[in-house]
């Protein structure tokens, strides 16, 4: 049976208001997430959010927001 998550533990979304899309036309350069991650997210579990977030903040770290991580 699935437990609903609390409140205190979802994960926000990364989208900071600036929505463009870099030269390459595959990320937004406001919060670093592909196309397909935007479109996605509405519909991914919080584990799949976690995921989009922690590597989001590896880069960040590193400097470079277009990681592709596979």
């Amino acid at each position: 049976m699935n437990r609903p998550i609390p409140m205190s533990n979802l994960v926000s979304t990364p989208c900071v208001g600036v929505c463009a899309l870099d030269a390459a036309g595959r990320h937004c350069v406001g919060c670093g997430r592909t196309l397909e991650e935007i479109g996605a997210w509405p519909s991914l579990d919080e584990t799949a959010r976690r995921a989009i977030m922690n590597r989001l903040a590896r880069q960040s770290r590193r400097g470079n927001r277009h990681e592709s991580g596979r």
